[in-house]
Parts: structure tokens; sequence; C-alpha cells
């Protein structure tokens, strides 16, 4: 019986600070003693992985998170007989700094339902052209989440800084067709993108990224009432490309752009 071939896609994203993305369906592979330069943020959605780390054994089952540290060696295999479905994000030393590596060595795997939950939402913008904000956004506070789990802190809840997020707000209303990266956001800012998120989101109980849609689907509701093609909206609005128009008008307003316009913004 021929051996299944493993399914494996991989990408570099137009996120600061993630190398590359990684997805894989291994059913037979083992992964011999090696090293990575950069941090490996693993997520298990099938089966489980077997690996050693610092000449101790660790298991991946679905409901954890694994970060392996840069530049120590591991290794990894099937746990189970039909293997195993995993996400991987490499993120670079500007997510998390080589003072955590010894933690990340003593406690690799993190029971936090919540973490496991972000960053299989950072893998779900990941996958789609146009969102780098809402990525990005989700990467920090995954990224505040994990450095909170290894400097031994209660994740705690935001702090309000109204001051903060009013100002964030107003760089998005500045840039709502050109778009705003995180980190650009927090240089101009002076804070850390982290709590960037935070403050806008306990202030104006959505996150960054959805204002910025929401602003940009108000602004193509517009053009399409004056009679532009969903196309040309798109362009005009700061998505991607009609597609990103698409699902996004879709969600908010309940209809396509093409049938919002046809049907002079009645929805049927």
């Amino acid at each position: 019986m021929a051996a299944v071939q493993p399914d494996v896609s991989a990408w570099r994203p137009r996120v600061p600070g993630v190398v590359e993305v990684f997805h894989a369906h291994f059913t037979e592979y083992a992964y011999p003693m090696h090293v990575h330069d950069h941090w490996t943020l693993l997520i298990v959605d099938d089966g489980a992985v077997r690996y050693d780390l610092d000449r101790h054994e660790h298991g991946t089952p679905h409901d954890t998170v694994t970060l392996l540290p840069p530049h120590v060696p591991h290794n990894g295999s099937p746990a189970t007989p039909h293997g195993f479905r995993k996400r991987v994000l490499y993120l670079d030393g500007s997510r998390l700094g080589d003072e955590l590596i010894g933690p990340a060595v003593d406690g690799p795997d993190l029971r936090d339902p919540l973490l496991r939950l972000r960053v299989g939402q950072v893998h779900t913008a990941l996958g789609r052209p146009g969102d780098e904000l809402e990525a990005e956004s989700r990467l920090a506070l995954v990224g505040a989440r994990l450095r909170d789990h290894l400097r031994h802190r209660e994740p705690g809840a935001a702090r309000p800084d109204p001051a903060l997020a009013r100002a964030l707000r107003e760089l998005l209303d500045e840039r709502v067709a050109d778009g705003l990266a995180l980190t650009e956001a927090a240089e101009l800012l002076h804070a850390h993108p982290a709590h960037l998120v935070r403050a806008f989101s306990t202030a104006y109980g959505i996150a960054p990224h959805q204002y910025l849609t929401s602003r940009r689907v108000g602004r193509a509701r517009r053009l399409l009432l004056d009679g532009l093609a969903p196309g040309e909206v798109a362009t005009a609005t700061g998505f991607f490309d009609q597609a990103h128009l698409t699902r996004h008008f879709k969600k908010l307003v309940g209809v396509t752009p093409g049938r919002y316009r046809a049907g002079g913004g009645r929805s049927r």
C-alpha cells in the first residue's frame, strides 16, 4: 500500500514579525532533531505530535498551544495512527525576546483555550489577502498573552485608555482607503501594539480592524449608490480586490455589492 503523501502549504505573509506560515498534514513523517532560527508557534487541529525538547518528552494534544524557542533542538513524530494536522507560525524576535527562551524550554505546551482560539484566528486572517490589519492586531494579543504565560503572570484585562483609543480612531479615519499597519500606528502613538488594540476595543467595543472595515463598507455603500461598479469601489475604498469587498460587504450589509447597487440600496 502506497504511503499517504504529505499535504503542505507555506507562505510569507505581509505581516511584520511573521517569517513564515506553515500548514501541514503528516501521517508517517517524523522530524529528526533540528533547530529553527525563529520562534515556532504551533497548534494541532487533528491528531497529536510527540516531540523531545531539551531531552524531555512532550506532546501536543489539540487543546494546547505549543511554543518552541529558537536555537533549541527538537524533533517530532505522529502520536496517533492517522498522523496529525498542524498550523505553524514562525515568529522573529520582535514578537518574543531571547529572555523568554528559558521559560519556553521549561514549559512549551500551554493549556489556554482563549490563546488557542486567538492563534487560530490569526491563521484565518493570514489566509485572507487584504486582512493584514486584522492578522497583525490578533497577533499582537497572542504575543502579549504568550509573554504573560512565560513570565508567569496571569493574563490581565485591558486597562482603559480613552485618549489613546481616540488617537487611534482619528488615525484610522484619516487612512480609510490607504489603510494603516498596526506597527506604524504603535510608532506614531508611542504605544505597544497589544495595548493599542486593547485600549481601542475597550473604548469602542470593536477591534481596530473591524472599525476600519466598517468605515470602508460605509464609503463603499455611498459609491455604489453613485453608480460605480463594485470593482471600482473596491479599489477606491481600500479593499484588496472585489472578492475582499464582497466578503465584508455581505457580512455587514446582508447582500453583495452588486445586488445593493442594482437595488438602489434596498435589501430584498
